[in-house]
């Protein structure tokens, strides 16, 4: 299987992306053969191959995973590239090691936490100035390129204006202006697609062994998102507590109703944290207090002058509960958006397939009690109340103002 086979719906990305991974090869090639790397590496040379990438699209487009993809190719050693459709054969060590993480010469990024900090940034600059330990680039994969904070951004234009001759920045975030003007400058920008639902069905019944019309359901239900619609497709409580959000417009008659939803919403969305600190936060300081030198079992005293780094731990567990809740609060408010956007494309007589077909008979509710501007006001007391929770509004505040103007309409 060719690394780019986990790309879904995204044609031309792989082309642009397999053409720069041919160009790649052939410099690298000219490296080992004894000549210099030549000035062709730059946003503005003319090898299809640059130093900085910046892969943007919405969510569940595809972005890490075309970021992973790209840098498995540039990591292809497999004897056959240059006669079978250039690097990138998914079989080779380093295809293999790059995919499931383990190659020595590629960093991939990914955070749990609401920002990236400079510290951790300088860490990944110090790393992007050494040369391969055995493999033919030196790769840093930033998943989360739009989480830099404006520091960190600051501290990661000095690497990627001046980038050693052999590192390539593969950063991803969801839109250009989630980074820095300065940066994105600086990078080849590439631009992923939602996937066709039908793609995603297809891709769940292939490698998942989902059931074709589970799959072709939960495809449409995330409207392309491949990574939310496979856990749709296989955990029966997420699909619950789906259900559960496309009942708050029916719930919303009153202000009674109003608040108990908005209250369920935070609740849900606290549960889902609460389960990732379970399985997670206790191994975390199990293995950190083991480090330390603190005796087994959690009535271990820590040793003098380890008390910091336990704090340290501990406040990286609160943010990322933080970021876990919020999360699941935006796919509650993903869910409802995609419910109205039915009721609109119902009350204007579109012939647009629902995305929310097993709610058929809420969506015929709503569509006939209303009209299709009291659903666009809807559909932006659901955006205003992302951009209220980005602006860290207490959640609860926020999402009982969106349902109080769900009820209003």
């Amino acid at each position: 299987m060719a690394v780019w086979d986990d790309l879904v719906g995204q044609d031309r990305v792989i082309e642009q992306l397999a053409a720069a991974a041919r160009d790649a090869d052939a410099l690298v090639t000219t490296v080992e053969s004894g000549h210099a790397l030549t000035d062709a590496l730059s946003p503005g040379g003319a090898s299809r191959m640059t130093h900085a990438w910046l892969f943007t699209g919405p969510p569940g487009s595809g972005r890490a995973t075309a970021a992973r993809a790209f840098a498995a190719a540039l990591q292809c050693v497999s004897p056959d590239r240059a006669s079978s459709g250039g690097p990138g054969c998914g079989f080779c060590d380093g295809c293999h090691t790059t995919l499931v993480g383990t190659h020595a010469d590629v960093e991939i990024v990914r955070t749990d936490l609401l920002s990236i900090g400079v510290k951790e940034t300088r860490d990944l600059v110090r790393r992007a100035q050494l040369s391969p330990a055995g493999g033919r680039w030196q790769v840093i994969v930033l998943e989360d390129a739009g989480r830099l904070t404006e520091g960190a951004g600051n501290v990661l234009l000095k690497a990627v204006e001046e980038p050693a001759p052999r590192t390539v920045w593969l950063l991803c975030a969801p839109s250009v202006e989630d980074v820095l003007p300065t940066i994105r400058s600086r990078c080849r920008l590439l631009t992923l697609r939602t996937p066709p639902a039908a793609a995603v069905a297809d891709v769940l019944v292939r490698r998942d062994g989902i059931d074709p019309e589970l799959a072709s359901q939960m495809a449409r239900a995330t409207q392309g998102h491949i990574g939310r619609a496979r856990r749709l497709a296989t955990d029966e409580r997420a699909r619950a507590r789906r259900a559960s959000v496309l009942k708050v417009p029916l719930r919303v008659a009153d202000m009674g109703g109003c608040l108990k939803a908005a209250q369920e919403l935070i609740d849900a969305a606290a549960e889902d944290a609460k389960q990732v600190a379970e399985e997670v936060d206790t191994k975390e300081t199990e293995e950190l207090r083991a480090a330390l030198g603190a005796a087994a079992g959690t009535g271990g005293r820590l040793p003098r002058g380890t008390a910091g780094a336990m704090k340290e731990l501990q406040d990286r567990q609160k943010r990322r509960a933080t970021r876990t809740q919020r999360d699941s609060l935006d796919l509650a408010l993903s869910d409802l958006t995609g419910f109205y956007r039915d009721v609109l494309a119902i009350q204007l007589g579109s012939r647009v397939e629902p995305a929310n077909a097993d709610a058929w008979d809420a969506l015929q509710r709503i569509a006939g009690s209303s009209r299709p501007e009291s659903t666009l006001r809807r559909i932006e007391a659901i955006v205003a109340c992302r951009q209220a929770l980005d602006r860290n509004v207490a959640p609860l505040l926020a999402v009982e103002a969106m349902t109080v103007a769900l009820r209003a309409g």
